[in-house]
């Protein structure tokens, strides 16, 4: 049994501990919003410290049986009881270091997070807009799928019906987990709709799929924030909204920006906008702590960063095809319709494999 994992272990449990304490607080109950933050970090942890707990015992009635053995004893058949039990002590110390393994891969604290999702458009001008907005579809057609809720935050349209850029937030069980993997740059190889001439071009599109952040969970100071409001407007300037509903919001210390304009609400708007803050807050000092952690190991996988091409979807050939993991498939055209699950399953599947050998190499 690793040192280190042993460590990591223990402070999971003192976190639960810590965890039960403040669930009982009069100030936490009455917070809904943090009480209901705690209650969820306490139940992804449960399984964890069930494990950690059974592992402990059994660790301690190890060290008891070893005692006896150590001891210089006439009774035969008691140290052969003792014997017996050792080897079945140290069977049961194994298998459950080999489960809490499995939960280390499995109980990412992030995986049980809702999506917000940002889409923009490329290189490649109408097209690489066109084709964005082809992403959007087959992300919102595989959340109904799913049993998913989407919620649109923002949207710049074209004339075509294409988008420079739209952000959206996609809520439901396995969202973050099952969508991590598709940060990156996205490659569509086909003949435009604005290509007379029938050739082949290849635009892109750029995704970026955050874990949905808690307001508990990142401190945000309001005197850091910049508030707009303005007005609305559609393709060519169309006026969509005669108020000033729509909302800017900047982050001063980090520059970012974000707005919201789909709902008619000023309010609305202003919570969605905070929302979308959040997770691209969190995503950006996450990022910080990545580029100190992997000075010299990239993960294989990729790091979701959205200059990296992942992704072709290939017309003629009705190909789809992941570079990260050499997986490809005929069926594109079930793909835009919203039918990933083939590649997030090889994906989830590649991830869990090279995590097993990160932990392996570990321990």
């Amino acid at each position: 049994m690793s040192e280190n994992l042993l460590k990591k272990l223990e402070k999971m449990y003192e976190r639960y501990l810590e965890l039960e304490n403040l669930l009982a607080e009069p100030g936490v109950i009455a917070d809904t919003a943090r009480y209901t933050a705690y209650m969820k970090e306490h139940g992804s942890l449960s399984k964890m410290t069930n494990k950690y707990m059974q592992l402990a015992e059994t660790r301690n009635r190890k060290q008891q049986t070893t005692d006896i053995l150590t001891q210089e004893t006439s009774d035969r058949e008691m140290a052969e009881m003792a014997r017996d039990e050792l080897g079945e002590l140290e069977k049961r110390e194994e298998a459950l270091f080999g489960e809490i393994k499995e939960l280390f891969i499995s109980d990412d604290k992030a995986f049980s997070k809702n999506v917000i999702a940002e889409i923009r458009a490329g290189t490649g001008g109408e097209e690489a807009a066109i084709f964005a907005a082809d992403l959007f579809r087959m992300y919102t057609k595989y959340a109904e799928n799913q049993g998913w809720k989407v919620e649109l935050f923002d949207c710049s349209e074209t004339d075509l019906g294409g988008f420079r850029e739209v952000s959206f937030s996609m809520e439901g069980e396995g969202a973050y987990q099952k969508l991590r993997f598709e940060s990156g740059t996205h490659r569509v190889q086909r003949v435009p709709r604005t290509e007379g001439s029938g050739r082949i071009h290849t635009s892109t599109a750029t995704v970026a799929i955050l874990p949905e952040i808690e307001d508990v969970e990142i401190d945000i100071n309001p005197n850091d924030l910049v508030i707009e409001t303005f007005r609305a407007s559609g393709p060519g300037g169309q006026k969509v909204n005669k108020t000033s509903s729509a909302v800017r919001i900047t982050h001063t210390p980090s520059g970012l920006v974000v707005k919201c304009l789909d709902e008619k609400s000023q309010h609305k708007n202003r919570a969605k906008a905070m929302r979308m803050l959040r997770s691209r807050l969190y995503e950006l000092i996450e990022g910080q702590k990545r580029s100190e952690r992997d000075q010299t190991r990239r993960d294989q996988i990729g790091t979701g960063d959205r200059s990296e091409k992942i992704r072709t979807y290939n017309y003629p050939q009705n190909r789809v095809t992941d570079h990260r993991i050499n997986f490809s498939a005929h069926n594109l055209d079930q793909v835009l319709l919203g039918y990933l699950d083939d590649i997030i399953a090889a994906l989830l599947a590649y991830y869990k494999e090279e995590q097993l050998k990160q932990l392996a190499a570990s321990i």
